[in-house]
């Protein structure tokens, strides 16, 4: 059995339409939609509607951590349009490409960036959603918890930990334990090229002692310290930021 698995896609659906080849499945563990690109000003939902030059701005402060700056910014620049409408336009038009490139069986689950209520509309017989949910793929249990934590970015699905929590709950043991963030690990969570620490999940951690599955994979942490890592029995694994990389990690049993 052969199973790839992406993360972070961000848009990029050109390498996702051959990302399961040679695969028997594909797992997509969430961040369909680009927003904002960090390295590329110029491309996502933000650049679109009000330019590079105002990207770049935003960047720069959101790198800063100056985040009241930053908000501040975006509600000038929002100021007389009908956000939500706008933000939904957008989404939709890469939800529909971006669901059209999975291939058949995908099982997916949600990113911090992308927006849960859209995705029944898009995905196609043969993608199964999944959020505190499982899956048998190949005779292994593959358990997935969606979203992020809460942050001052303020991304569309940060949900509080209890819920998180209540969703790792909920799986029992599992095979593959599959998430978007990382556990709390200061290695799995640091960003080399952001420079700051991304929030991941202590039920997440906690979880993985107590219910030792052979593998936790995730993404979210674009350039991480460390992209695997041992914790007890279990196999941690940054799949990869596949916007960039374009390629999937390969699980084979």
């Amino acid at each position: 059995m052969r199973v790839h698995v992406v993360s972070d896609v961000h848009g990029n659906a050109r390498d996702l339409a051959r990302a399961g080849d040679g695969a028997d499945a594909l797992v997509c563990l969430g961040d369909l939609v680009l927003f904002l690109d960090y390295a590329d000003h110029s491309r996502g939902i933000f650049p679109e509607l009000f330019g590079a030059e105002e990207a770049g701005r935003l960047v720069e402060l959101r790198t800063a951590r100056r985040f009241d700056e930053a908000r501040a910014l975006t509600r000038a620049l929002w100021a007389g349009l009908d956000k939500d409408a706008e933000i939904e336009r957008a989404v939709r038009k890469q939800y529909a490409e971006l669901f059209a490139a999975f291939p058949a069986p995908t099982y997916a689950t949600y990113g911090n960036v992308d927006v849960p209520a859209l995705w029944p509309e898009y995905a196609r017989p043969g993608t199964t959603v999944l959020d505190g949910e499982r899956a048998d793929i190949g005779g292994w249990i593959f358990g997935f918890v969606g979203g992020g934590l809460r942050t001052p970015m303020r991304t569309p699905y940060e949900i509080d930990d209890e819920v998180y929590a209540a969703k790792l709950a909920a799986l029992g043991e599992v095979d593959v334990l599959c998430s978007h963030i990382p556990p709390d690990v200061p290695e799995l969570c640091y960003d080399t090229v952001a420079r700051r620490f991304e929030r991941g999940s202590s039920a997440l951690l906690e979880t993985i002692l107590a219910t030792r599955p052979k593998y936790a994979l995730f993404g979210h942490v674009h350039q991480p310290l460390a992209r695997r890592m041992r914790i007890g029995v279990t196999e941690c694994v940054n799949v990869g930021h596949f916007a960039s990389t374009g390629t999937p990690w390969a699980l084979e049993w």
